[in-house]
């Protein structure tokens, strides 16, 4: 491991590169320099404008797939978020190659990841610091319902566009708490359909989230199994899990749905979470846009319930 230095800030990589093209984009004030997928990203600011840049192709430190493979993976991602442009989504500036790197430039959105991991010792080590997913959970239920408004609408978006999300989960979500706004920031490992598993059990995606064909290899993996991705992000959100519950499901590879003595909302909206989530695909909502439907239906409802109490 090396530390390297850019504008005066530290970051840690597994060899020396040379990021000074990143000049006439400003000044580098973060780096993200520890995800699994093999790239590092870079906040820049100019003093009138930020910009998010992520970088394939250094011999980044916790990399789980080649040099080359990273490369290969954001280069193809770039039509997918021009095809899939949204108001939600981290919006694409430009992409090209440096030498063996690729460069992906987009514009800076405000926003903490809700899933921080590159901060969990942070968080263990100062335990007055309280995570941006723990802060969005404590949001009034009226808040986070609104915001998985936005989940729901960018995979019905996106099952119209005829893509299928992959590896989406609370990483890939930007909450601002000033506004109350939700940027979706990654996108890279999306799919046109039609997709299949064609990496078996070890194919992308949180294994407290995944769905049980993202672990069979030569599975279809469509709108049905976002369906379920979608169901168990509500459990997630809205139903008590302890340590224990999220040990098992590592050690077993399987998602289960809490019971609903631990489940925030109303028995409705239960029973629309837990048929997302049926193991069987048959028994799950054939559409985002189908479960949208019955969950925003059933939500006036409950919202409706919770103000009147």
């Amino acid at each position: 491991m090396i530390i390297q230095k850019i504008d005066n800030i530290e970051f840690k990589i597994n060899e020396l590169r040379d990021f000074s093209f990143l000049n006439k984009y400003g000044k580098v004030f973060c780096v993200f320099d520890e995800n699994d997928s093999g790239n590092i990203s870079f906040g820049v600011d100019n003093g009138e404008e930020k910009h998010f840049v992520k970088i394939a192709g250094a011999k980044t430190l916790n990399s789980c797939i080649s040099q080359e493979k990273t490369v290969d993976l954001l280069k193809s991602a770039m039509p997918t978020y021009r095809e899939l442009k949204h108001p939600n989504l981290i919006e694409l500036i430009d992409d090209y190659a440096v030498d063996d790197l690729y460069v992906a430039v987009f514009k800076w959105a405000d926003g903490e990841c809700l899933f921080d991991h590159w901060n969990f010792d942070k968080y263990m080590n100062n335990p007055s610091i309280v995570p941006p997913i723990k802060r969005f959970k404590r949001l009034s239920c009226e808040k986070r319902l609104n915001a998985f408004n936005t989940y729901f609408d960018f995979l019905a978006f996106t099952e119209s566009k005829n893509h299928v999300a992959v590896d989406f989960y609370d990483g890939s979500i930007m909450y601002d708490f000033k506004r109350d706004f939700v940027t979706i920031c990654d996108i890279d490992f999306f799919r046109k359909s039609p997709a299949v598993n064609d990496m078996g059990k070890d194919f992308w995606g949180a294994i407290r989230l995944k769905a049980p064909e993202e672990y069979i290899l030569g599975a279809r993996i469509d709108s049905v199994t976002n369906v379920f991705t979608l169901g168990a992000m509500l459990f997630g959100l809205f139903g008590v899990y302890d340590g224990n519950d999220l040990a098992k499901m590592y050690a077993e590879n399987a998602f289960f749905p809490c019971k609903y003595e631990f489940w925030e909302l109303n028995e409705d909206l239960y029973k629309i979470a837990l048929k997302a989530v049926s193991k069987d695909r048959k028994d799950r909502y054939r559409s985002v846009k189908n479960f949208h439907e019955e969950w925003a239906g059933r939500k006036v409802n409950y919202l409706w319930e919770i103000i009147n109490m």
